[in-house]
C-alpha cells in the first residue's frame, strides 16, 4: 500500500491513478492523518462475490423447514 500526502497525490495524479488501476492501493494523508484511501474497482461479478463472502460469515446455513423437535401450540383460527 502507497501512502501519499495529498500536495503529493494532486500533483502526481495520473500516476497513482495507473498504480490503482494496476492494483495497488494508495491512502492519502493530510496533516500527518489519512483521509482517503483510492482502491482499484471492483466489477459486478468481483462485488457480489465479496457480498456473499461476507454474508457467509454471518448466516446460519441448515435446513429451515424440518420440525425441530418442538410442540407446535399455534392453533389454526380463521375468521
Amino acid at each position: 500500500m502507497k501512502q501519499v500526502k495529498v500536495t503529493d497525490f494532486r500533483a502526481h495524479l495520473p500516476k497513482y491513478l495507473a498504480r490503482v488501476e494496476a492494483g495497488e492501493t494508495v491512502t492519502v494523508f493530510s496533516r500527518g492523518r489519512p483521509v482517503a484511501r483510492v482502491v482499484p474497482a471492483a466489477g459486478a461479478v468481483e462485488n457480489a462475490l465479496g457480498k456473499l463472502v461476507a454474508l457467509r460469515k454471518q448466516a446460519r446455513i441448515g435446513d429451515v423447514v424440518s420440525p425441530l423437535g418442538l410442540p407446535w401450540t399455534a392453533s389454526r383460527a380463521y375468521p
